[in-house]
């Protein structure tokens, strides 16, 4: 098992183009590869795109752009993040600009058919 850093988690989630998406499992499993090993730990890489996102949001409001398109990461299953800056009213409100369609159950949201944008290139 390979304990990410957190720059890796950033350049992963940095190279997202605008309309396709990459969920957490991608991320963790390009990363162990990248590292030589079988899994990538599920905590820290959550953490560490977590950590990504908010400092984006904060380049954002220091230096009027985003620093990393952190909304195009998602969670299990194409789930919106609730833990991302502005949670997921802001996740889904940047991700329907790139033409995403967003699905509400309960209280969480998904994409509709991420399957169908995820980036294969991590």
């Amino acid at each position: 098992m390979v304990i990410p850093h957190p720059m890796q988690v950033r350049e992963l989630m940095d190279s997202i183009p605008e309309g396709q998406v990459a969920t957490l499992d991608e991320v963790r499993s390009t990363l162990a590869g990248k590292n030589g090993a079988d899994i990538a730990c599920p905590m820290t890489s959550g953490i560490f795109m977590s950590m990504v996102a908010q400092a984006s949001h904060e380049d954002k409001e220091e230096h009027g752009s985003f620093s990393v398109a952190y909304w195009r990461s998602l969670k299990r299953n194409g789930e919106l993040n609730p833990k991302f800056p502005e949670g997921i009213e802001g996740q889904a409100k940047r991700l329907e600009a790139e033409g995403h369609s967003i699905t509400y159950r309960g209280k969480k949201a998904f994409v509709e058919d991420f399957e169908k944008y995820l980036f294969k290139s991590l």
